[in-house]
């Protein structure tokens, strides 16, 4: 039924670019509301948000989060947002949960523990768990993130288990060494493992960023895009990229590829909205 419908899924800042690394991060509250309304003109349907302290850091605290979801929900009154529960730099539940308790739409929920480059991530079941049900106190719908065919069947096991209902959203990484690599092959084997009633967006590292969008859109499924994941323009690094700059590229590929753009409300209205969101 929403085949052809591309959710744009903005991921501005994440956890690893710096100002030293790229100008073009968002950092402060004021930036990264200020770009995610920029995105939102252009079209996305999802905005995954992290937080940093005045120094760039990343940060738990839900009074920048705070400050961030209610400047996003001005500008942007449809738009689905999303928050962060990484444990990459706080590893203790009552910080990575903290971020719930303001009741975004979503929430990320990495499905197992991970490497990457110079950094471990670490999500035992029983944090998983406990993210979950805090997350369905609160209303709000996880985002399934996914490296591997493992966290797959993780994912597949919470719902079965019924830890986890419907409607479902997955987000399938490609390119970190220790995980899903961008070819055809892997691509294809974890969309299989993934029930065809499900939302799926796929997301390329670095420079894998263009070419895993690119084969998302063509293949009808969404699309994860912003500086979190990459900060070039191109393969070759001939200059970072801007935020807006890598989202008018994905309506270029949702054009070229005769799909449609998903808008927030109409996906959102599809039960991804905050269930209490109105309490």
């Amino acid at each position: 039924m929403h085949k052809n419908k591309i959710v744009i899924n903005f991921c501005p800042t994440g956890m690893v670019p710096t100002k030293e690394m790229t100008p073009h991060v968002p950092v402060s509250p004021s930036e990264i509301i200020e770009q995610t309304q920029e995105a939102y003109e252009v079209g996305i349907t999802i905005a995954h948000l992290h937080a940093r302290e005045n120094n760039g850091i990343p940060t738990w605290k839900p009074e920048v989060y705070k400050e961030i979801f209610e400047g996003v929900r001005k500008h942007c009154p449809d738009l689905i947002i999303c928050g962060s529960t990484s444990g990459r730099n706080f590893p203790e539940f009552e910080k990575r949960s903290a971020v719930i308790e303001l009741k975004p739409d979503m929430c990320s929920l990495t499905l197992s523990s991970l490497n990457f480059i110079r950094q471990a991530s670490v999500n035992d079941p029983g944090m998983i768990v406990k993210l979950v049900q805090k997350m369905g106190e609160y209303g709000v719908v996880p985002e399934l993130e996914c490296f591997d065919l493992g966290m797959i069947n993780y994912g597949n096991y919470l719902i079965d288990k019924k830890y986890i209902d419907g409607p479902f959203y997955w987000n399938l990484i490609f390119g970190n060494i220790a995980g899903f690599q961008p070819s055809f092959s892997q691509i294809g084997t974890a969309l299989n493992e993934i029930p065809k009633d499900h939302f799926i967006s796929l997301a390329g590292l670095g420079s894998d960023q263009l070419p895993v969008n690119s084969t998302a859109i063509s293949m009808g499924y969404g699309a994860r895009i912003g500086i979190e994941d990459n900060i070039w323009w191109d393969e070759k690094r001939s200059r970072p990229v801007t935020n807006i700059e890598l989202i008018k590229r994905s309506h270029d590929l949702i054009e070229i590829n005769q799909k449609t753009f998903f808008n927030p409300k109409e996906f959102g209205e599809l039960g991804f909205y905050n269930r209490k969101r109105n309490d």
